[in-house]
């Protein structure tokens, strides 16, 4: 089994003051971590079981990502939306990407560390340095999971990641809703629709 081997670690932060043409009660933050890894599965051809490696290299991952992003962010208390995502070089496999991310090795330890008890969204891809790396963020309070306010997007790139035989891991986060979120949500829908979460009309 191979031993995680990050090539880097990049951060990402911006910070949003106007939107619209009008300043925001308060500047809305969105911030990533990106690690840079070597494939672990690279020039191996088709690997049936990547538990192991999983296993392994989430771990990491999770330790070198998580306080970090928490960090920069100011703390659990300033995150209000997450989410996460991977892109494998053009010789690694979509599961590849996949598996570092959808593990609870690696996802349960930032939604702790976030305060929050939602899944996190995600994309994972395959793709080519320089690729856009794009994090879909949600509420991290199940309860809220439907606040659309919080249905944001974070993108950023890595010039030179991942190479064909690397593999990017991020993590992203946001302290609040859009600026200025004035779409209701699909609880104020149902109101108005007469139904519930189902769709189904409410009874009279």
């Amino acid at each position: 089994m191979n031993d995680p081997v990050i090539r880097k670690v990049v951060d990402y932060i911006e910070d949003t003051m106007v939107e619209g043409g009008r300043p925001a009660a308060t500047p809305l933050r969105m911030g990533a971590c990106a690690a840079v890894i070597v494939n672990p599965w690279a020039g191996q051809g088709y690997v049936e079981d990547l538990q192991p490696q999983i296993f392994a290299h989430a771990k990491a991952l999770g330790d070198v990502l998580v306080p970090r992003l928490v960090d920069q962010m100011g703390g659990p208390d300033k995150i209000e939306a997450f989410g996460k995502c991977a892109v494998t070089g053009t010789a690694g496999e979509v599961e590849h990407a996949a598996g570092l991310i959808h593990t609870l090795h690696f996802g349960n330890v930032f939604r702790i560390a976030a305060g929050g008890n939602s899944f996190l969204p995600f994309t994972n891809k395959r793709a080519g340095a320089g690729t856009a790396l794009t994090l879909p963020l949600t509420h991290k309070d199940e309860a809220k999971k439907g606040t659309r306010s919080h249905f944001l997007t974070l993108e950023f790139s890595i010039p030179d990641a991942p190479a064909a035989d690397e593999i990017v891991v991020v993590l992203g986060a946001a302290s609040g809703g859009r600026p200025h979120a004035r779409i209701g949500d699909r609880f104020s829908d149902m109101k108005l629709m007469g139904v519930d979460q189902a769709g189904r009309p409410l009874s009279v």
